[in-house]
């Protein structure tokens, strides 16, 4: 058994443990506030600007005009995780890892890949890979904004329309509530069928100025980067709620842990003071029997 030193300690180390994830917690709850905030206002926007898109594109000639909406072989493509800069949040980092080492064994087994991480965590993990790893915008949770992400955006479409690609995928943390997090693979490029070619799409009569190959050109890509961006904010979201799902487990671990320390150092403490007694009473009755 543990002397009582040792098992102060432990309690010491456990008391200052659950400090830090309680503190931990707190923080997580303030940043998810906040990042709740902002998927919750873009998630409208996003899908009314899909809708217009829809509407517009579908009475147009056909999807087959919009460069972003090409379909190729697929031999060529880049797929962009979406992890975190920081850890102890779950398995967070993990089943986005997962998600994309399962898409490149299965969905594109043959095909060239390229990785354009979005995320310390999953930059880290790809830059060990034989795949071309693109590191130029693994840091956008430093500066969150839609000037950063644009820039990522911005670089997978141009490959796009370069040819460096031929499909682009984003894997991310779709955020429902604060315990909850669905793993998405989503397509960004091509444009998804039925955002460009929805056959059941409502017919808006729309005035278009100055006219309707402008207004397409100008729209897509706009699209794109919101549809972008909004993923990026929903893995911010995802990741804040996971962190304070997991601080906030284990501080009641902690605190299980605590009650089971506490009780052993009582119990040692009680086995001390007991030989102590015996020690004392066999010392007198020592001293007695001369």
């Amino acid at each position: 058994m543990a002397n009582l030193k040792e098992v102060k300690q432990r309690i010491n180390s456990v008391i200052s443990t659950q400090q830090i994830t309680k503190a931990m917690k707190m923080v997580s709850a303030a940043k998810l506030r906040r990042a709740q905030d902002k998927i919750v206002q873009m998630r409208p926007y996003s899908q009314k600007l899909t809708t217009i898109l829809t509407n517009v594109s579908a009475s147009a000639e056909g999807a087959a005009d919009i460069v972003y909406a090409q379909k190729r072989d697929g031999k060529k493509v880049l797929l962009v995780p979406v992890t975190s800069d920081k850890g102890l949040c779950g398995a967070f980092n993990t089943n986005i890892i997962k998600a994309t080492n399962a898409a490149i064994q299965e969905q594109f087994a043959g095909a060239e890949i390229s990785i354009l991480p979005l995320g310390k965590k999953a930059y880290e993990y790809f830059k060990k890979s034989s795949h071309t790893v693109i590191d130029t915008y693994f840091g956008v949770f430093q500066n969150l904004t839609f000037e950063t992400v644009r820039d990522a955006a911005e670089f997978a479409m141009n490959g796009f329309v370069a040819g460096d690609y031929d499909q682009v995928f984003l894997i991310f943390n779709e955020f429902k509530n604060v315990a909850t997090q669905i793993v998405r693979t989503e397509q960004f490029l091509p444009m998804a069928q039925q955002e460009t070619e929805e056959s059941n799409a409502t017919e808006t009569d729309y005035i278009l100025e100055p006219s309707r190959a402008y207004i397409i050109e100008e729209l897509v890509p706009t699209s794109l980067k919101i549809q972008f961006y909004k993923a990026v904010l929903e893995s911010n979201a995802s990741e804040h709620g996971a962190r304070m799902t997991a601080m906030d487990k284990a501080t009641e671990n902690a605190g299980e842990l605590l009650k089971e320390l506490k009780l052993m150092y009582n119990r040692t403490r009680q086995a001390a003071i007991t030989n102590e007694i015996l020690e004392i009473v066999a010392g007198a009755n020592a001293l007695a029997g001369k």
